[in-house]
């Protein structure tokens, strides 16, 4: 890594900032600090980042909330949480964080962490940057079946969602899944417990309490394609339609 990766640490005590940051400093990384949510905010505004610390337990704003808010071109995200349970690290998954650390932490391992992270954005960059175009949807060697609705492609072999334009849009691995429940049963209302059924399986019961937040933030970066209105629609009292005809290609 060099100075010009940068990372960004959130979290309401100075001391664990200083020492993260000086700790990944002396590891060859530009870093910034944030007290808050509102800070990270002002400091995104103005600069890039290629990497989010955020805590979990903060005053005014959580991190989970600030996660929420987070639009689909934020940069990846590493919580860090003194509540370590394994349905907080799966919600915080689950709500789009990359990675999830209890405190306190080793920084040493924290930093194995980062680094995984962001050889992993990189790596998807790269299999983007090699991903066939619209018109060859499929035919590239690393690619698997495709689903194929109102001009979006869902490459369910590389993992990799592409609007009508041919962009990616980046997804969690819990709203991969969502989308391909959906993908895979459409024009049909499905229930919130079919959903919780067909995109988790025998991990229901821990992802009950995320499946709202999946979908709300799906919905949302569905939103941002040409001709994406109405992609899931709402039925009242009795559950969700995907709405367009979808072939396998």
């Amino acid at each position: 890594m060099d100075m010009e990766t940068r990372i960004l640490i959130v979290d309401d005590d100075e001391g664990i900032r200083t020492l993260i940051s000086e700790f990944l400093a002396k590891h060859g990384f530009a870093t910034a600090t944030a007290a808050d949510p509102f800070e990270m905010r002002d400091l995104l505004a103005q600069e890039h980042y290629h990497l989010i610390v955020l805590d979990v337990m903060m005053p005014r704003e959580d991190g989970l909330t600030a996660l929420r808010n987070m639009g689909p071109d934020a940069p990846p995200v590493i919580m860090l949480s003194a509540v370590g349970t394994d349905v907080d690290r799966i919600v915080g998954l689950e709500m789009g964080a990359d990675d999830y650390l209890a405190k306190p932490c080793n920084p040493r391992e924290l930093l194995a962490r980062i680094r995984t992270v962001l050889r992993r954005r990189a790596g998807t960059s790269v299999a983007v940057a090699m991903a066939p175009a619209n018109d060859d949807a499929g035919s590239g060697p690393n690619s698997g079946d495709n689903l194929m609705f109102a001009g979006w492609r869902m490459d369910l072999g590389l993992r990799m969602v592409f609007d009508p334009e041919g962009r990616m849009i980046g997804l969690s691995d819990g709203e991969f899944r969502l989308l391909r429940a959906f993908a895979e049963h459409p024009r049909r209302v499905l229930t919130r417990d079919q959903l919780l059924e067909w995109s988790r399986g025998e991990e229901t019961e821990h992802y009950d309490r995320a499946i709202d937040v999946q979908l709300s933030r799906l919905r949302r970066k569905l939103a941002t394609g040409r001709g994406s209105e109405d992609i899931i629609r709402t039925v009242r009292n009795e559950g969700y339609l995907f709405v367009p005809s979808v072939n396998r290609e």
